[in-house]
Protein backbone atom coordinates (compact mmCIF):
# COMPACT_ATOMS: atom_id res chain seq x y z
CA UNK A 1 0.00 0.00 0.00
CA UNK A 2 1.56 3.52 -0.91
CA UNK A 3 1.97 5.45 1.61
CA UNK A 4 -0.33 7.69 0.72
CA UNK A 5 -3.42 5.88 1.08
CA UNK A 6 -2.31 5.17 4.34
CA UNK A 7 -2.40 8.31 5.50
CA UNK A 8 -5.68 8.92 3.55
CA UNK A 9 -7.17 5.97 5.17
CA UNK A 10 -6.23 6.76 8.51
CA UNK A 11 -7.21 10.34 7.99
CA UNK A 12 -10.86 8.85 7.55
CA UNK A 13 -10.51 6.49 10.43
CA UNK A 14 -10.04 9.32 12.80
CA UNK A 15 -12.45 11.55 10.89
CA UNK A 16 -15.08 9.12 11.40
CA UNK A 17 -14.05 8.72 15.34
CA UNK A 18 -14.68 12.28 15.38
CA UNK A 19 -17.90 12.11 13.93
CA UNK A 20 -19.02 9.32 16.54
CA UNK A 21 -17.91 11.13 19.80
CA UNK A 22 -19.47 14.76 18.38
CA UNK A 23 -22.59 12.28 17.74
CA UNK A 24 -22.69 10.69 20.85
CA UNK A 25 -21.64 13.89 22.81
CA UNK A 26 -24.73 15.77 21.28
CA UNK A 27 -27.23 12.44 21.08
CA UNK A 28 -27.14 12.84 17.35
CA UNK A 29 -27.68 9.03 16.41
CA UNK A 30 -26.85 9.88 11.98
CA UNK A 31 -23.87 11.89 12.69
CA UNK A 32 -23.23 9.09 15.33
CA UNK A 33 -23.80 6.08 12.74
CA UNK A 34 -22.11 8.39 9.64
CA UNK A 35 -18.75 7.94 11.76
CA UNK A 36 -19.19 4.20 12.08
CA UNK A 37 -19.67 3.91 8.96
CA UNK A 38 -16.51 6.23 7.68
CA UNK A 39 -14.30 4.20 10.16
CA UNK A 40 -15.71 0.80 9.06
CA UNK A 41 -15.21 2.17 5.11
CA UNK A 42 -11.56 2.67 5.86
CA UNK A 43 -10.87 -0.36 7.22
CA UNK A 44 -12.17 -1.99 4.85
CA UNK A 45 -9.73 -0.20 2.67
CA UNK A 46 -7.33 -0.44 4.18
CA UNK A 47 -7.58 -4.38 4.16
CA UNK A 48 -8.29 -4.57 0.41
CA UNK A 49 -4.22 -2.85 -0.04
CA UNK A 50 -2.84 -5.27 2.23
CA UNK A 51 -4.47 -7.76 -0.04
CA UNK A 52 -2.74 -6.38 -2.85
CA UNK A 53 0.72 -5.28 -1.41
CA UNK A 54 0.74 -9.39 -0.13
CA UNK A 55 0.01 -10.59 -4.01
CA UNK A 56 2.48 -7.90 -5.11
CA UNK A 57 5.43 -9.87 -3.23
Amino acid sequence: MAFDDKVENKSEELGGKVKEGVGKATDNERLEAEGKADQSESKIKQAVENVKDAFKS
